[in-house]
C-alpha cells in the first residue's frame, strides 16, 4: 500500500518562502535583469491587488506609490515599462 505525502504551503503572504541562492557564473546583465523582473512583478501583483486591473491607470506615480507602501525602492522607467506589460500580458 503506497502512502502519499502531503506537503501544504503557507498560505500566509507575509511569511516569504526559502530562497536558493542564484546560479553563479553567469554576466552581470542577467542578474541586474533577473531582480528587474522580480520587482516588476511584485509591483504589479500589489498593483492588481490594489485595483489596478488598466494600464491606463498604472502610470509611473502609480508605480513607484506602490513601491513606496511596499518599502520597495522606486523602480526606474524601465521597470515601471515592464510592471505595465505584465499586466497587459497577464489578462
Amino acid at each position: 500500500m503506497a502512502v502519499a505525502a502531503l506537503t501544504t504551503l503557507s498560505l500566509e503572504p507575509w511569511k516569504p518562502l526559502t530562497k536558493k541562492p542564484l546560479p553563479a557564473g553567469l554576466p552581470r546583465e542577467w542578474y541586474i535583469n533577473h531582480n528587474r523582473r522580480l520587482k516588476a512583478m511584485r509591483l504589479a501583483i500589489a498593483l492588481l491587488d490594489s485595483g489596478v486591473y488598466d494600464t491606463a491607470r498604472a502610470h509611473n506615480r502609480a508605480i513607484r506609490d506602490t513601491a513606496e507602501r511596499l518599502g520597495i525602492h522606486l523602480p526606474s522607467d524601465t521597470t515601471c515599462r515592464m510592471v505595465r506589460a505584465l499586466i497587459r500580458y497577464g489578462r
